[in-house]
């Protein structure tokens, strides 16, 4: 560590406080930070902050300022230990309970000991620190204040702080980008099809889905599949962490046996099939790719296997993801349920516009150009996280 002394963090603050809970809410009071205002990589999201009264903020205690640190303490597992720096706002805010507020002392920068918490949370040293509750988990306050941490030089800080700052910002700058061509994908949609259940035939999702049976389908239930069956090599089994992203990607892989297979081969899932999440992470979607390798999918998705005459996997998708009637549809559905969430029956009765093929082929050619920037970018932001976790890793080694 390039002899830099190692410190107990609690040596180094000025103060590590709880906010305070509220179950009141105020349109003229106060604004709080809660869980949900900070992101994953630790930036703040001002759009859903909840005002309390004032009365009830008491703003001597809990008000922040520029240069406090934010610190998750509570929350779901893979959440716990989200750290962002607060910059002061135009009215005074708080902050709840899910959070410790950290004010560091002369000898710490801010800015550097948010960048090193946040290193720990994309390690996952936090979630190894949780005490596990019902839906939630907690870091507690004394295990904060017990990690070490190298303390650099107040100048060393400060340029260590700043590069880590710099790459962050191309990691922005790239996430920005793909939500405009998200935005772009989503306007073209609307301005072709906004409209469409009025200006053509409506069907339900099963009049487009092949002819043959299983055209739509869940994967195997319960004894069909049991966990011990998976191997470590031979037909992949896709779940929701293959479509949670409205994107196919692979995420864990799991395998059965080719004799497994030869009693599962009905959940064959094939190129161009649409897989919808029904449990877990409900409603996403992915078309699923060409080229992929023997697989069948999970019970946690509804793979359709689509009449290509009658409609083609992206326009499903776009439509499932983009349509203002698909989604109401969908959010009233899945609220009506004995449990919250979708099911095969829902989907197969979706309504949707039986849209000549020819302008849904058009569709597909208008945003084949964005999606294949949306790839590019999505594979230089994955070099860009790449590089950012190498340079803390670094920044904290004293090797930058």
């Amino acid at each position: 560590m390039s002899g830099w002394p190692s410190v107990a963090l609690g040596d180094v603050l000025v103060e590590a406080r709880s906010g305070f809970a509220c179950g009141e809410v105020d349109p003229a009071g106060v604004p709080q930070f809660r869980m949900y205002n900070v992101t994953r990589d630790g930036a703040i999201d001002y759009t859903k902050l909840r005002r309390v009264p004032s009365e009830k903020a008491r703003l001597e205690t809990f008000e922040l300022r520029t240069g406090d640190v934010l610190f998750n303490a509570t929350n779901s597992p893979d959440l716990v230990g989200k750290t962002a720096l607060f910059v002061e706002r135009d009215e005074p805010t708080v902050f709840s309970n899910h959070f410790l507020r950290i004010r560091t002392g002369d000898s710490l920068d801010p800015s550097f000991l948010s960048r090193f918490l946040q290193m720990h949370f994309a390690r996952g040293t936090f979630r190894g620190m949780c005490r596990q509750w019902v839906n939630q988990a907690t870091v507690s306050r004394d295990s904060v204040l017990g990690l070490k941490m190298p303390l650099p030089p107040l100048p060393e800080q400060c340029r260590v702080a700043a590069i880590l700052d710099h790459a962050d910002a191309l990691r922005t700058k790239r996430r920005e980008a793909l939500t405009r061509l998200d935005e772009l994908v989503q306007s073209i949609f609307i301005d072709m099809f906004g409209g469409a259940l009025t200006r053509w035939p409506v069907v339900t999702v099963a009049d487009v889905a092949g002819s043959d049976r299983g055209s739509m389908r869940t994967g195997p239930f319960g004894s069909q599949l049991l966990h011990e069956e998976f191997t470590d090599s031979g037909v992949a089994v896709l779940g929701i962490d293959n479509a949670v992203g409205n994107r196919f990607e692979w995420g864990e892989r799991r395998y059965i046996s080719e004799d497994k297979y030869e009693q599962l081969c009905r959940y064959t899932v094939r190129p161009g099939d649409v897989l919808i999440t029904i449990m877990g992470t409900c409603g996403r979607c992915a078309v699923v790719p060409e080229g992929i390798p023997l697989a069948i999918n999970t019970k946690h998705l509804c793979c359709i296997t689509l009449d290509r005459g009658k409609a083609l996997p992206e326009f499903l998708h776009s439509y499932f993801l983009l349509h203002p009637a698909a989604i109401r549809y969908l959010t009233q559905k899945a609220k009506g349920a004995i449990m919250s969430g979708l099911n095969m029956g829902i989907i197969k009765e979706l309504p949707i516009p039986l849209v000549p093929i020819e302008l849904q082929r058009k569709y597909v050619e208008r945003t084949a150009h964005i999606e294949s920037q949306r790839r590019d970018y999505r594979l230089g932001l994955a070099e860009l996280d790449a590089l950012f976790a190498s340079l803390q890793s670094r920044a904290f080694r004293g090797e930058l």
